[in-house]
């Protein structure tokens, strides 16, 4: 059982782990604008035009590959956007000029070109794909508690595994998971497993800035993981967690805390908890 003081270990959750490359990828940003630089100039003349509708006609005539960069005028990362019972296709011409006519319509983008709202589309895309690239902020934040615990293993010089599901760790280390699989009925993934000290420890990451029904329901489920994992010989399950998110979740992470006792957070890895416990 675990002889830590709990509120004490709470104490020490940091607020945010961002770097400032979590706030915006630009080389991305600019990347994606690149690979449809020729479109937008090609389409930036319709901008202002005064009949729209034959504009629009005779440059899909001339450069049918201006529809690839309709979707992302309309916040949209796809080649297909599904509308009133009809798929528009936006790869390749799928559909009659008229259709297209008809969606620029309903959808505005006839508009905001003809009535000057933007004056030029490289800068609207520009501001489109930033937009877009901030929505993937979530994903940035929780790969950064990846990385940054991958630094403590480079550090503590152990041979670890990325991202190995539980019948690869049956398969390699020859364990039998079964009392975490379900018996073999479960996708369960762990973020790292580490070979050391004659033990298998497998090791799941994540850092929570804000409150809400999932660490509840992560607590819940890592307290299972836990008390199962006790059943499997030369296996040991990590958990590594921080975030202030916590402090509204207290009670669930408690209880995890209280039956797993190899429960860490940042101050933990600072303080070498790594040396200690994969040199046993």
């Amino acid at each position: 059982m675990n002889n830590r003081n709990f509120e004490e270990w709470l104490s020490t959750f940091r607020k945010s782990i961002e770097g400032f490359g979590q706030y915006e990828n630009f080389l991305q940003v600019y990347s994606n604008i690149e690979k449809f630089k020729l479109e937008i100039e090609l389409l930036n003349s319709l901008v202002g035009s005064k009949n729209i509708e034959r504009d629009f006609e005779n440059l899909l005539a001339r450069y049918p590959e201006c529809l690839k960069v309709i979707p992302i005028l309309l916040a949209v990362r796809a080649e297909e956007i599904f509308c009133c019972d009809t798929n528009y296709r936006f790869d390749e011409p799928k559909h009659s000029v008229e259709q297209y006519k008809y969606f620029m319509r309903a959808t505005g983008l006839f508009e905001l070109l003809e009535n000057h709202i933007v004056a030029n589309l490289y800068d609207y895309v520009t501001g489109v794909e930033v937009g877009l690239d901030s929505n993937g902020r979530k994903n940035r934040g929780g790969h950064q508690m990846e990385n940054l615990v991958e630094r403590f293993l480079h550090e503590a010089g152990v041979t670890y595994h990325k991202e190995m599901y539980l019948a690869e760790v049956e398969k390699i280390f020859g364990l039998d998971m079964s009392a975490i699989s379900a018996a073999g009925t479960s996708t369960k993934r762990f973020d790292f497993v580490v070979e050391a000290a004659n033990k298998i420890f497998g090791i799941e990451t994540n850092f929570y800035t804000g409150g809400g029904s999932k660490l509840n329901e992560t607590a819940r489920s890592y307290k299972l993981i836990a008390e199962e994992s006790r059943n499997i010989a030369g296996f040991e399950f990590v958990w590594i967690t921080d975030g202030n998110g916590w402090k509204s979740a207290r009670r669930n992470l408690k209880e995890t805390f209280l039956v797993l006792d190899m429960l860490y957070n940042i101050r933990d890895l600072e303080d070498g908890i790594f040396l200690e416990l994969f040199n046993e």
